[in-house]
């Protein structure tokens, strides 16, 4: 089986076009996170949508749909989006500390689901799919729903960027410039919801994070610009999206660990080789036409 016999799948149709929106939104969102030092809310919103898909199964059952889970994404969404904002309601009153906000999120987010799961008459090895992705669950529906959370997040997370970068390296002083700070603050915290939802078919709630995190620390090995960090880290994760999700098609493994397991490893490559080349440019003289009046002598 080649690449023209992959490609001529309906099944890796949509998923290969899943895991481009994926590569494309999540580094996206991951930039203002790791800007924020939040790195690991995605991790903590992938839990408590694991609740929504549960919810959305157990709606699904009592309503007689077939599949059962034909709403699993519409109540992953909705329970993300609530969980994003009152974590960051709960940040910004200072009445718990951060990690133990996400720590909430954690583990009641991955109780509930269980809970609520069994409850609709399914078994837990049915969030399997969900927890790390399969390629075999993506309908053309999930696909256009995909699609249309995407293009929200990209035009929100490209199209406010100055407005979110101003909130995310400096608070108090983009309050000071007049831009409404909470508004921003829970733009991001949505965004970021939708975006775990938009991985959660191709990578599983559990791994999400690391897709929206790992391309951004591969990116700034090699630029310092937060522009071209994101430009870079989107170019990054298209490219582990695609790659990853289409060595699955010969090797049968979880899309989700392929894809994470793929980005850390380019991300070894890049921490070993940066360094290495940087060393052997050896010192660069900026102004090499100026004569220096500094001479050192031995001693």
């Amino acid at each position: 089986m080649g690449i023209v016999e992959m490609l001529q799948t309906p099944l890796m149709q949509r998923a290969l076009l899943a895991a481009l929106l994926v590569g494309i939104v999540a580094p996206v969102m991951g930039t203002y996170l790791v800007q924020r030092k939040l790195s690991l809310l995605g991790d903590g919103i992938g839990h408590v949508a694991l609740t929504g898909v549960a919810l959305g199964w157990l709606v699904g059952a009592a309503m007689g749909l077939v599949p059962q889970d034909a709403l699993a994404i519409p109540g992953a969404v909705v329970t993300a989006v609530l969980g994003a904002v009152g974590i960051e309601v709960v940040r910004e009153r200072g009445r718990t500390s951060g990690d133990v906000a996400l720590a909430l999120l954690f583990y009641g987010g991955i109780a509930g689901g269980v809970l609520i799961i069994e409850l609709a008459g399914g078994q837990s090895s049915n969030l399997m799919a969900y927890l790390f992705g399969s390629i075999s669950v993506v309908t053309t529906t999930d696909l256009v729903l995909t699609a249309v959370l995407a293009l929200v997040v990209l035009g929100l997370g490209i199209g406010l960027r100055t407005a979110l970068f101003a909130v995310s390296q400096d608070e108090e002083f983009a309050r000071a410039s007049g831009l409404p700070v909470r508004f921003l603050n829970i733009a991001i915290a949505v965004m970021s919801a939708l975006t775990v939802t938009v991985a959660m078919r191709v990578v599983g709630l559990l791994l999400v994070s690391a897709l929206m995190i790992v391309p951004v620390a591969i990116a700034q090995l090699v630029t310092k610009s937060f522009v071209w960090t994101m430009r870079l880290a989107i170019m990054t994760g298209v490219v582990i999206c695609v790659v990853g999700l289409s060595l699955t098609y010969w090797v049968a493994v979880s899309p989700g660990a392929m894809i994470v397991v793929l980005a850390i490893a380019v991300y070894a490559v890049v921490a070993v080789v940066t360094p290495l080349l940087a060393r052997t440019r050896g010192h660069h003289d900026p102004h090499p036409d100026v004569t220096s009046d500094v001479i050192l002598e031995a001693p």
